[in-house]
């Protein structure tokens, strides 16, 4: 069996939705990550500088919460931009050269 052309949308809907959960894979870690140091760094610095360390690690755990939010979106219209663009490269490339040949058990 030759695929000899893809549904450009369906392969970016496809690809859209792997990015999406790969955004969620780093940034869930990266927005905890964020979350922990800048609360660390409030507990620190609390009884040197007050009230303008709260408001800094405050905004620091709000970015480390919007990164947890926004990578996977982010991730997933890159995700769907590219499986578009690489879907109908595919189908020029595959008419010039045949498709990809695979084995169906």
């Amino acid at each position: 069996m030759i695929i000899k052309r893809v549904g450009v949308l369906s392969v970016g809907k496809i690809m859209g939705a792997l990015y999406g959960m790969l955004g969620l894979i780093i940034g869930i870690p990266f927005g905890l990550i964020m979350m922990l140091g800048m609360g660390a760094a409030m507990m620190g610095n609390q009884a040197q500088n007050g009230a303008a360390t709260a408001g800094l690690a405050g905004m620091g755990m709000g970015m480390g919460l919007a990164m947890m939010i926004l990578f996977p979106i982010f991730y997933g219209v890159l995700g769907l931009i590219g499986g578009l663009i690489m879907g109908a490269l595919y189908n020029l490339a595959a008419g010039f050269m045949g498709g990809i040949e695979i084995d169906v058990a």
